[in-house]
């Protein structure tokens, strides 16, 4: 049986705060969390709703870094109806927020668009600073994080490791430049210690020339992602982690739901109920655990038609709804 952990990154947007300012919270979680459009939601709820549907269960990593600006309300509105669902509520952070932050910025001064960017005490305080809010909007005390724009470090793994969290999803494998700085390489795929911390690869597949793509909802068609999840089950990977976000069903615009990309996660759902060997997991019910296998898991090998069927199926969404 692999473990999937569904993992969908929950964040305001900072560049609706830039247009709106602080009076368009309401505009900014009807969009960046609801998914609200005029053909109706695709947001968090509307994930929920399939989801459970299914029997499935996912991990949000919830951004808390825009309570800097509205106060832990904010940020209560989107952990509510997820703790009360039963889903997993983790910590995600987001730095370019601190550019909006007045007197109660947690590093005073300083700005960064990654974690990445700060010193390790600095880092400290600003996971000390995610978590408290967190746990004040209503979660339970988290155990596992990812950084924005995946742009962690390994100062970032050791700062978590020194407030008492035990997991991070940052590494991404498939993401050649990511702003990612962890010193683990490509072929690390599996759960491994790290820094104090375990560290838990987002997923991927290879395509050409050996290279890997990352195991994202908009970045793979659903037979990529259900044939990947077939071969982790076969090859006795006890893992994988897939990747999307609060506004991953809209167009680039966030004006209409990407249709394309809604019917792939319903699908998805749908397949996951049906897969006898592989079932949806969470950090709090089955945390992520260490690779004991004498060998090296490996990526799902390039397959030349499923990746002719990628690129038509990204062209037509391209021209329909925006490039990802």
């Amino acid at each position: 049986m692999t473990n999937l952990y569904f993992t969908i990154d929950t964040e305001y947007s900072p560049a609706i705060y830039r247009k709106s300012g602080v009076a368009g919270r309401v505009e900014n979680f009807a969009s960046s969390i609801l998914g609200r459009t005029p053909e109706g939601d695709a947001g968090i709820d509307y994930e929920m709703d399939i989801l459970d549907r299914h029997g499935l269960k996912a991990v949000f990593f919830v951004d808390p870094m825009p309570a800097l600006v509205w106060g832990v309300a904010a940020i209560a509105d989107v952990v509510g109806p997820i703790v009360a669902r039963g889903h997993d509520v983790q910590m995600h952070l987001h730095s370019e927020w601190l550019e909006f932050a007045r007197a109660n910025n947690p590093v005073p001064g300083r700005t960064g668009r990654d974690i990445r960017d700060f010193t390790f005490d600095e880092q400290r305080k600003l996971l000390e600073y995610a978590r408290e809010v967190l746990i004040a909007a209503g979660a339970p005390p988290p155990v596992a994080f990812r950084a924005g724009n995946y742009g962690a470090s390994d100062d970032t793994l050791r700062a978590l490791a020194a407030i008492g969290m035990r997991y991070d999803s940052s590494h991404c494998p498939g993401i050649l430049g990511a702003p990612c700085t962890i010193s683990l390489g490509a072929g690390d795929i599996d759960p491994v210690e790290h820094c104090g911390v375990i560290e838990v690869p987002i997923g991927c597949i290879q395509k050409r020339h050996a290279h890997l793509r990352h195991f994202q909802l908009t970045a793979l068609t659903g037979i990529e992602i259900c044939s990947a999840l077939h071969y982790a089950a076969r090859q006795g990977q006890d893992s994988m982690t897939l990747v999307s976000h609060s506004f991953e069903l809209l167009s680039r615009d966030r004006r209409k739901i990407n249709r394309i990309v809604r019917r792939r996660f319903e699908r998805l759902c749908a397949a996951l109920e049906r897969m006898p060997c592989v079932t949806t997991a969470t950090y709090t019910g089955h945390p992520p655990m260490l690779a004991t296998r004498t060998h090296a898991n490996l990526p799902l090998p390039h397959n030349p038609l499923r990746t002719l069927h990628r690129y038509t199926e990204q062209a037509v969404a391209n021209v329909l709804y925006g490039a990802r």
